[in-house]
Formats: C-alpha cells, sequence, structure tokens
C-alpha cells in the first residue's frame, strides 16, 4: 500500500497522528492515574508520541522501525529500543504495571495477535493491566468504515471481534467504545479495553 510506504516515514507519520494522538487517549486518561504508574512498556510506540504522558514513570517503548526509535530516542531522551514486538521478552525479569498497546494490533493477523498477547501477560506486574486502543471497523457502510479500510492497518476488526480476542487472555475492566470526529463527521470508531490477567 502506498499509505504503508508514507507512513513508515517519520515525518509523514507525525504529522498525520498529531490532530488526532490526544484525542485517542481521551479513555486512557479518563480512567487512571497516570501519575501513579511506575513501569511503561509501550508496545508499537512509533515515533514516541505516547511517552510525553508518562513523564514521572520509568517507561520502555519498543517499535520494530528503526527511524521511528532514533527519532523517539533523539526527541524524548526516553529508553526506546528497536525491537519485534512480537518476540519480546526482556532479558533482566522487567514487569510492568502499564502495557500499552496504542493502535498495534490492527496491524496483525489473529495468530501474531493472539501469540502477542499471551506474551504480554508475564510481563505484567502483580496488580498491573494492559490498555489497548484499536481500530473498529463499523459493520454499516460509512465514512468511518472507508477510512478503517483505507488504514494501513490489514487488520481492523469489528468491535464484537475485539471484546472476543482480548477476552481470551484478559478480564476487561473498562470495554469502551468511542469515536474521533473532526467538524462533527466520524472519522474513526475505536474501542479502548483496560484488561487484567485472567485467572
Amino acid at each position: 500500500k502506498l499509505c504503508s510506504r508514507l507512513m513508515a516515514n517519520t515525518t509523514a507519520y507525525r504529522l498525520w497522528q498529531a490532530p488526532f494522538a490526544h484525542a485517542k487517549m481521551r479513555p486512557v486518561l479518563r480512567y487512571n492515574d497516570l501519575g501513579a504508574v511506575q513501569r511503561v512498556l509501550d508496545v508499537g510506540c512509533g515515533p514516541g508520541t505516547n511517552c510525553r504522558y508518562f513523564a514521572q514513570s520509568e517507561y520502555l517503548g519498543l517499535d520494530v522501525n528503526r527511524d521511528y526509535i532514533e527519532y523517539a530516542r533523539g526527541r524524548y531522551r526516553r529508553e526506546f529500543a528497536v525491537q519485534d514486538v512480537c518476540a519480546y521478552r526482556p532479558s533482566d525479569g522487567r514487569q510492568f504495571d502499564f502495557v500499552l498497546l496504542n493502535s498495534l494490533l490492527h496491524h496483525l493477523d489473529d495468530d501474531a495477535t493472539q501469540g502477542l498477547l499471551s506474551r504480554l501477560r508475564p510481563l505484567l506486574s502483580p496488580g498491573g493491566h494492559v490498555h489497548v486502543i484499536e481500530l473498529v471497523l463499523p459493520e454499516q457502510r460509512c465514512f468511518a468504515r472507508w477510512l478503517a479500510n483505507c488504514d494501513r492497518g490489514d487488520y481492523p476488526r469489528p468491535l464484537r471481534r475485539w471484546q472476543e480476542i482480548l477476552a481470551e487472555h484478559f478480564q476487561a475492566v473498562v470495554f469502551e467504545p468511542y469515536a474521533i470526529r473532526m467538524l462533527g463527521v466520524k472519522l474513526w470508531d475505536l474501542v479502548y479495553c483496560k484488561g487484567r490477567p485472567k485467572p
């Protein structure tokens, strides 16, 4: 896809995301006291946009795109690593109380998604939660459905499917659909899930 090639460029990606980045984080900010977060793992962190919300926390951002990571290191002076997130295992045994996946899973097919989610569970410290923001594919034809299908991620899923996938690994504390709008027009349907490991 042309979109995929463009968004792999750090500058293009940042310019495209800038007007919407804070709006995507709204439910995360509403349901969590980020000032109390101790250790953050940002899985698929892109160029580091999310790290500004965790200024008081120990933070590690992972992404497979080397250009994104080099930019993030220079801009934010936090810990970032070039990493295939589907294969990540910390060498030092670190655990995290806040694991964030912001718009990552719709880039992965079902097998890769299930594999990644299963590997996240042991990375959570006691009482920790995983936080997932994802692109929802509306079931009815609309502009938001067209945009979802144009996304560089090949696997946007209906809301019910996201609920099924996440419920296999985590017990939802929050599962909230929401929308990003501009000038009254709905651009994207999203869902936020805050989950804890199932017993």
